[in-house]
């Protein structure tokens, strides 16, 4: 889920050295600029490497095979060396559950605080991976994403209208002419916030319009799909799809004559976090490894991050009007209005009676339209 990369990303690495930061992170998730910066203000001698991965899922993959058990501290094969390791938030839960991170010491991040409430709270868990105000703290936000609908201008100017939130998606225009993302959370989702109701639901059967109202919206779906769905868009096969918002650089909106927005009743808010593997002890790589974390957090770093970057470190949502670069006027997908942001979530575990409910809900109406 999340951010899936366009293109080749960067490496930085210093002067030879027996002490090294080793970071696995998605490809063209940190912009170089950042890395020099960084390394400045280093003790001579430290190495940077930074490893990119293609998809996050890899990066969640890595941990999975290598990390030894905290209990056992049993290697397992193939072993990733990294100190810290990009994950979006989506795995934050499972990495807990299946013992592959280590919990995280804030009070070594002087910009811990200016966090707004929202990110503390999606990181702070208890031992099973579920939310704990009391909770230690597993994971380090650095950026965030929505879930937006984009759409082709030239065709919705022929309609005489532009979609503004998820309740256009059932309009009869739209039949045969929408792409959704193939993930059963998301288009349940957008259903239930369609009808007033939240993403992470416990109850689908106590929502008593909800199949119907699935099964409505899905006579306008010409396919699902959550990896190329940007080019039947392109090629005009579709004119709405529902995306993530890192898939939409601008570049590819102006090429495109594409449109995107994010939902004004509030939509799916995705994080990529830095998490530290279970084998990593203290040290002056580990030390560096907060250093890293905080300087991220740093507000002039963290706009320049967000704009090259075209996702947006949380950062940026706490910042005064008076703190914001003039840029982030022409940007109001990487920084929606606070009403949206107030009104959007993460998707948050589910129990496995919910989840299997959604997967229940999904197949059943993928099976009636075929």
């Amino acid at each position: 889920m999340g951010t899936s990369a366009i293109a080749v990303s960067t490496a930085l690495a210093g002067c030879q050295s027996s002490t090294a930061l080793t970071v696995e992170l998605l490809q063209n998730s940190v912009p170089p600029q950042m890395l020099r910066q960084f390394r400045q203000n280093l003790t001579r001698g430290m190495t940077l490497n930074f490893v990119p991965q293609p998809q996050l899922k890899d990066l969640f993959d890595l941990l999975q095979k290598g990390q030894p058990s905290r209990q056992t501290q049993t290697a397992k094969p193939a072993s990733t060396t990294a100190d810290l390791v990009m994950l979006g938030d989506y795995w934050l839960a499972k990495a807990i559950q299946q013992e592959l991170i280590q919990p995280l010491q804030p009070q070594f991040w002087q910009q811990w605080n200016l966090l707004p409430q929202k990110w503390h709270n999606l990181v702070k868990r208890n031992a099973q991976g579920q939310l704990d105000a009391n909770g230690d703290v597993w994971a380090a936000p650095y950026r965030w994403g929505t879930t937006v609908i984009i759409y082709r201008k030239d065709k919705f100017q022929a309609l005489g209208w532009t979609p503004k939130d998820w309740q256009d998606l059932w309009r009869d225009q739209l039949r045969d002419r929408i792409s959704l993302l193939n993930q059963p959370r998301e288009v349940i989702g957008l259903t239930l916030k369609k009808l007033g109701q939240s993403y992470n639901t416990t109850d689908l059967n106590s929502v008593e319009d909800l199949p119907s109202q699935l099964q409505q919206l899905h006579q306008n779906v010409k396919l699902y799909d959550s990896n190329t769905y940007l080019k039947p868009l392109i090629i005009g096969d579709t004119w709405l799809a529902v995306g993530w918002s890192t898939d939409i650089p601008s570049q590819l909106q102006r090429q495109y004559n594409l449109g995107v927005v994010v939902p004004a009743s509030g939509t799916v808010l995705w994080t990529d976090l830095w998490v530290k593997p279970v084998a990593v002890s203290q040290s002056t790589a580990a030390d560096t490894a907060d250093q890293w974390i905080d300087f991220c957090w740093q507000p002039e770093i963290a706009q320049k991050l967000s704009l090259l970057t075209e996702a947006t470190s949380p950062i940026v949502v706490g910042l005064s009007p008076a703190q914001l670069l003039p840029e982030w006027n022409n940007h109001p997908v990487l920084l929606p209005n606070a009403s949206i942001l107030d009104n959007s979530e993460f998707l948050l575990p589910l129990g496995s009676e919910t989840l299997e409910q959604y997967r229940r809900l999904w197949q059943q109406i993928r099976l009636k339209i075929g």
